[in-house]
């Protein structure tokens, strides 16, 4: 198939959506209106940055600068060439994503337009081209905004964050603003744009998934293939199905008398993929070809992996509930973070998602969810997830909403999660379909006199109608957290524990009643030499009842302040853990991120230590999608806070661990989370005076949890223990700090400067 890309620089024409608008090509070169170069891929306001007419958007206050631009109508103008030898051939043009409500013309004729920034689109532009010349493509956005208030809006229709637009339009609605996420209601093409020459005949679908693994280790796969063809009579058609993956191979082909066919295909002794910390994970290379008497018409080639993964679920309150990962056959303990959008500005995600599923990696998490807020993310991403093992939560883009049950917009979502689906099912990394973040819950909460009133279609029928038939053998979860009826919010086995935010240790996190959590965060102040790089140096104290701090909250001011604000409550942690707040902010910043830091790292070890009553932690999350104060452990700079190295400590496959204070105990745990068996050589000392409390040599089964011992102690003792262990001649170390608050800031100071040095040492971003 042969490809023309149109991306890199085209001409960018913009005016306020008012007043009398050009409607076609033609008229807007009557238009008169201001031009400037745009990017693609590419945003409007790196755009406008560019020529000089706004500033950096992410710096201070910038981005209400922005505001205005919401109602503006853009036009994005270039040419390109189309060889002569495609003609006769079906040419489409194909946007891999836009934003958001376009109409497309070439050389002057009107090809289609779109409505979804999320999915891709392809429009015939074969009767339109010039062959052999110069053509045009014109490309007219409308504004999201204008086209949102021309909806209409039921009264239990509601959005999050006071932005009730976005439920009307499919975008990311953290583009709206949000508690994680500036307000940028952006314009533009976002993904790559192209000339696609489609072949003759053509395939459409090639779909592979793992329908079983024997007792014996055999497998077989669904595979199931469908095309396109003009051919009269649909003869000379044969589909072959390749796999190779180092010794393991197979291959079969079989007569295709109709568009659509089906087989199992067997695998003997295949090489199995496995969750980072339970195996490896083979990739088969994956080739479908269609033959057409003899001859090759077109080829399809993926990478695919052979393992069954099923989610183990019982919606019951309480402990009489579960929510238990198996990779075939075996529990799986999971850990792992939340993906938030990668940049504010989407077409910046492709160029961040390296360096932070490194992260992930480096960090030792085997699952990632990718929250209903963002967009979705392309193949580089679910490629990166199916090499390292890391199984991917996905989410469909709706997040804390009431959405319109419309015929209208039930078919958008229905086309929208057709193409996604379509798109990504064959990554195995992909563990489950989720229908949304937190509706169930936000309806919960609204406390509605029935449960119909609060009944959700679009995850109830819409979604799970989509996954049965496009992809049946995979898992698809109401939503996160699924509520049904007559179970409370905080007694269902998957939940996201948030609560007030105030001691980490408080009841609520302590004695949760979650089986698996799905979020779970706490703050922590970036660096001193991250916040200089977005807030003015005479705007950095004091942060509080700070204008610029709290646009970075992230509050959109212009509308309000929200309920409750990050800055006061990360404040207020740090005076609940040290007694006091200091006023210079580079002690601020890094008492903030020990507090952050003993919260993230009490949540993951209290998920490993009760293994298996609990059987997973998702926490929130890894990095930051613009610079902000937030949960992330990663800021928008790539600077790790110090969480990021506690949790690097507590996520690896075998860890030492000591539990909270019971009966004058602390139990000493040696956590297994692997298929393999592991000899231990293990102490207990005192962090400060290095006396050895307990010692010795142990096994650590495969994927189970041993308590060495306990340690008795004093409630309220304020003590730094350091846990030394070793396995086959490397050396690992955590660290437990016991006691109530408040802790003196310069002895735990101190004490940090123990833990950053033990083995696996890092060094503090200041």
């Amino acid at each position: 198939m042969q490809t023309l890309s149109l991306n890199g620089e085209w001409k960018l024409y913009y005016h306020p959506e008012e007043g009398i608008l050009p409607e076609t090509p033609d008229e807007l070169a009557a238009a008169g209106w201001p031009e400037i170069r745009a990017q693609v891929p590419g945003n409007i306001e790196l755009d406008l940055m560019r020529a000089g007419l706004a500033e950096e958007p992410f710096y201070a206050e910038n981005l209400y600068a922005f505001r205005k631009y919401e109602f503006y109508q853009w036009w994005f103008v270039r040419t390109f060439d189309v060889p002569a030898d495609c003609k006769g051939r079906k040419c489409v043009l194909q946007f891999d994503g836009i934003d958001t409500f376009a109409d497309v013309f070439v050389n002057d004729v009107p090809v289609g337009s779109t409505d979804n920034m999320f999915i891709e689109h392809l429009m015939d532009v074969s009767s339109a081209l010039i062959y052999g010349g110069e053509n045009t493509v014109s490309v007219r956005v409308r504004s999201t905004m204008n086209v949102a208030r021309s909806k209409d809006y039921p009264v239990a229709l509601i959005g999050c964050e006071g932005s009730d637009e976005y439920t009307q339009v499919r975008k990311p609605s953290s583009s709206f603003g949000w508690d994680i996420m500036g307000r940028f209601v952006s314009a533009g093409m976002w993904r790559g744009v192209s000339i696609r020459v489609l072949p003759e005949h053509r395939i459409t679908q090639a779909y592979l998934a793992t329908k079983s693994i024997d007792r014996f280790g055999n497998a077989q796969l669904d595979c199931r293939i469908r095309f396109e063809t003009k051919d009269t009579y649909l003869e000379g058609f044969t589909v072959r199905v390749e796999g190779v993956c180092g010794e393991s191979s197979f291959s079969e082909e079989y007569a295709a008398r109709f568009v659509s066919l089906g087989k199992v295909i067997s695998v003997p002794s295949p090489r199995l993929w496995w969750p980072m910390g339970y195996g490896e994970q083979p990739l088969y290379d994956i080739r479908v070809t269609l033959l057409h008497n003899g001859e090759v018409a077109d080829e399809k080639t993926f990478r695919f992996g052979i393992r069954k993964l099923i989610l183990d679920t019982r919606w019951e309150p309480g402990d009489a509930g579960e929510f238990r990962i198996l990779c075939n056959g075996t529990p799986i303990l999971a850990k792992g973070s939340n993906w938030v959008p990668m940049d504010a500005l989407h077409s910046r995600d492709a160029g961040r998602v390296q360096a932070a599923i490194d992260l992930f990696v480096d960090a030792g998490c085997n699952i990632v969810r990718c929250w209903g807020g963002n967009v979705y993310e392309d193949h580089n991403f679910f490629d990166l997830c199916d090499e390292h093992g890391i199984m991917v939560w996905q989410d469909f883009a709706m997040a804390c909403a009431v959405y319109p049950p419309s015929a209208e917009f039930i078919a958008a979502i229905e086309k929208e999660a057709t193409a996604v689906v379509r798109k990504l099912r064959n990554h195995p990394s992909i563990l489950l379909w989720a229908g949304d973040n937190e509706i169930d819950e936000g309806l919960v909460e609204k406390d509605y006199p029935t449960y119909s009133n609060r009944y959700n279609a679009i995850s109830r029928e819409v979604l799970p109608r989509v996954i049965r038939m496009e992809d049946p053998n995979r898992v698809y979860l109401h939503s996160s957290p699924y509520i049904p009826e007559g179970i409370a919010r905080y007694d269902v086995p998957e939940q996201h524990n948030w609560g007030a935010r105030a001691f980490f240790k408080d009841d609520f996190y302590k004695h949760s009643k979650a089986h698996f959590i799905s979020e779970c965060g706490y703050h922590g102040c970036p660096a001193p030499s991250s916040l200089r790089k977005f807030i003015p140096e005479d705007k950095l104290v004091p942060w509080l009842n700070n204008d610029v701090w709290d646009t970075h909250n992230t509050d959109y001011l212009p509308r309000g302040r929200r309920g409750y604000n990050r800055i006061d409550l990360m404040h207020d942690q740090v005076a609940i853990y040290f007694g006091s707040v200091p006023g210079d902010l580079e002690t601020f910043s890094i008492l903030s991120q020990v507090v952050q830091a003993e919260a993230k790292k009490f949540f993951i070890e209290r998920t490993r230590i009760k293994k298996w009553r609990r059987t997973g932690i998702i926490w929130w999350n890894m990095i930051d999608g613009w610079p902000q104060i937030s949960d992330a452990v990663v800021d928008y700079y790539y600077a790790k806070k110090l969480a990021y190295h506690y949790i690097k400590r507590v996520q690896r496959p075998v860890c030492l661990m000591m539990d909270e204070l019971v009966d004058w105990t602390h139990d000493v745990v040696l956590g297994n989370d692997s298929r393999e068996t592991h000899e231990v050589t293990w102490s207990v000392e005192n962090g400060e005076t290095g006396e050895i409390l307990m010692s010795g040599k142990t096994v650590s089964p495969a994927n189970e949890n041993v308590v060495l011992g306990a340690i008795r102690e004093f409630a309220g003792d304020q003590k730094l223990y350091v846990l030394r262990y070793e396995i086959d001649g490397v050396q690992y170390a955590n660290h437990y700090i016991s006691g109530y608050p408040h802790f003196d800031a310069d002895r735990m100071l101190r004490w940090i400067e123990i833990i950053r040095k033990l083995p696996g040492s890092f060094e503090l971003t200041r």
